[in-house]
Parts: structure tokens; sequence; C-alpha cells
């Protein structure tokens, strides 16, 4: 398996991968599927400094993807990126994730990023652990934020320091 940068061609293949996670899970709060060209313009309305990348097999089947990109808008908010990563449900826990959160975490860093923070539904216990192995703490647990199918569902924000705490602030 390689991880690379996204490209147009991979548009259909993590179009298949997003729609079945909408359709199979409660990861996305979505409920229709979405279109490849909605997919494109996702990938092209990502800023420079962001990341997208590709989880391909060895075949050249892309089997998940990931992106960072800002938390929120406003300037004040430039240290902090959002991330998410994709998998197809048959390469899940065979390392992709795990790949694709390493790159992650090199792009934001060498782009001088110090936080990045992940929001995962709350029924997703593999992703809080899975980002938990991986350094991140839960931070807020906001219940009844969001639904899908006519049921409440939680989000989990969750919080990874990517740069050496500042001496002067209490580690929690």
């Amino acid at each position: 398996m390689i991880v690379r940068d996204l490209v147009d061609d991979d548009i259909p293949a993590i179009t298949a991968i997003y729609n079945q996670l909408i359709a199979e899970t409660d990861v996305i709060w979505l409920e229709e599927p979405v279109t490849v060209e909605d997919r494109m313009a996702w990938l092209h309305g990502l800023r420079p400094d962001d990341a997208a990348l590709a989880a391909v097999a060895d075949d050249g089947t892309v089997i998940g993807y990931a992106a960072i990109f800002p938390f929120r808008a406003k300037s004040g908010y430039w240290p902090t990126v959002e991330l998410t990563i994709m998998l197809d449900q048959h390469h899940r826990g065979a390392g992709a994730g795990q790949a694709l959160m390493d790159e992650l975490i090199r792009r934001a860093r060498a782009a001088g990023r110090t936080v990045m923070v992940a929001g995962i539904d709350g029924g997703n216990t593999g992703s809080v652990r899975f980002h938990e192995r991986n350094g991140f703490r839960e931070v807020a647990r906001m219940p009844g934020v969001g639904r899908k199918h006519g049921h409440p569902l939680d989000l989990v924000l969750m919080q990874l320091s990517l740069s050496p705490a500042d001496p002067g602030t209490p580690q929690t």
C-alpha cells in the first residue's frame, strides 16, 4: 500500500467510499448519497496548505482517503486543522488508516500547524479508540447535536497537540 496525494482520477473511488459510509453508518451525517461532482468540488475547494491523501492498494485500488483542512474560517484559528479519514469497508483495521494518519500529522507539522481536531460520531467507538492510540484526547462531548434517519447523534471532539507544550502551560 502507498499513501499519495489525492488526484481527480480518484474521485469516483472516494465517492463510492463516502456513499457507502452514508448508507451504512452514522459516520457521515447525511442521509442521501453525494455525486462525483460534489466530491470533486470538495477536493478543488481545499486550500494550498491543506492536504488530501489517498491510500492505494498494491493493485492500484483506492482503499481510503484523508484530509486536513481549516478547523474554522477565522484567521485566529489558523494554527488548528481538522482531519477526516475515510476507509473502504473491506480495508478497515489493516493499516491504511494509520498510514493516512501518520502522513496527515507529518504534513500538519510541516505546515506549522499546532493543533489537530477530530469530530467523531459518538457511536463510533472504534474511531475514538483509534484517535486515542494516536495521542488524541477527548475535549468535548456534545449530545444530540446531529440527527440522521430521525435519531439524535452525539459529537465527540478530540484534540492532538502537534507542538511541544508551552513550559508555562499546565499539562492535563
